[in-house]
């Protein structure tokens, strides 16, 4: 989860949905995401994407083309300014095994001025060491440099 300022009535709704669906609090938190990425909010459209790669349907990623796909709504929250998207868009298509596509999200969240992503993508790997990795059969072991490790 980012870190989002109550502001404007549509950060207080969309912290009011993140409460909804990570802490329990009582309510429906998918109707909310949809409303405010339908007004372009950033932060609920990775919401919305993830959501969609985590709910075990047959394609969940489509393409960037399609709004209402996880790639569209990355693409979407990434056009409207979140460097978050990049790095989800790019890990998504490390996971399907899409290296030229892990490859331009990287160079589009270094280009945002994403450090991370410049930082990966200069030491460009094609084995990561997080679970989803090991799917595609692109696992690697834990190393220092990963800093989760």
């Amino acid at each position: 989860m980012e870190r989002v300022d109550d502001d404007t009535p549509a950060d207080r709704l969309y912290l009011k949905g993140l409460a909804i669906r990570y802490e329990r609090h009582v309510g429906k938190w998918l109707p909310i995401m949809w409303h405010l990425a339908l007004r372009k909010h950033a932060g609920a459209m990775i919401e919305l994407a993830d959501w969609f790669l985590n709910d075990g349907s047959a394609d969940p990623f489509g393409t960037p083309a399609d709004a209402f796909s996880a790639a569209g709504l990355y693409r979407r929250a990434y056009k409207q300014g979140d460097l978050r998207a990049a790095q989800h868009m790019a890990l998504s298509c490390f996971n399907k095994d899409d290296m030229a596509g892990y490859r331009h999200w990287l160079g589009q969240g270094a280009k945002a001025g994403d450090g991370e992503a410049k930082q990966e993508r200069k030491r460009f790997e094609t084995r990561l060491w997080h679970a989803d990795a090991g799917r595609v059969r692109r696992l690697r072991p834990k190393q220092k440099r990963d800093g989760f490790a």
